[in-house]
């Protein structure tokens, strides 16, 4: 059984699909393989914001990333841009975290996870983090992650977990960050 799950997991890491592996980390991403076949660039213009930006794919020094720029406008009850992946395997029940090797114009972003309980397009949980113009680890406590309303539970459960999004949220700021990797722990 352990033989065939090593095999799936090194196929669902070929095809760009998140990989598990048992007590280990898990990726979501590595921007590697057709990465925009998986994230999609969302703005608070679906709800009548102003917000704009965009996503890019590109590579420097051999690696992969996603480049998120944009223009956050709190304007008309918007603010924010993101970037989400829905995921195809969610983490094992012991995945500690979110782990993301991140640089970027030394702003504020965040982490937004949607669960199989997260029914309503408002509802995540949320966990903030900083970045500078280095390329850094960052790793966020499913513990850190808040409920953004009192109907959730208040920690994400790991196996319920359905997508990530990387957003620029909450107050008018021009948004600039880059994902080299990003997954659990």
């Amino acid at each position: 059984m352990r033989v065939l799950y090593k095999i799936l997991a090194a196929y669902l890491f070929l095809c760009g699909s998140a990989v598990a592996s048992l007590g280990q980390e898990m990726t979501i991403d590595n921007f590697n393989s057709n990465p925009q076949n998986n994230w999609r660039f969302f703005a608070d213009t679906v709800m009548g914001g102003v917000s704009s930006g965009k996503v890019e794919f590109k590579s420097e020094g051999g690696k992969a990333f996603a480049q998120m720029t944009g223009k956050v406008s709190t304007a008309n009850n918007g603010g924010f841009i993101q970037i989400r992946r829905d995921l195809s395997v969610s983490p094992s029940a012991d995945a500690n975290g979110i782990r993301l090797m991140v640089r970027g114009n030394s702003q504020r972003y965040y982490i937004h996870l949607r669960t199989s309980g997260t029914l309503l397009p408002w509802q995540y949980y949320q966990a903030g983090f900083n970045v500078t113009p280095q390329w850094r680890e960052v790793k966020l406590p499913l513990t850190s992650f808040k409920a953004s309303c009192s109907m959730l539970r208040e920690t994400p459960k790991a196996t319920s977990l359905k997508s990530v999004a990387v957003v620029a949220f909450g107050k008018d700021y021009d948004a600039d960050i880059q994902v080299r990797e990003i997954g659990f722990y």
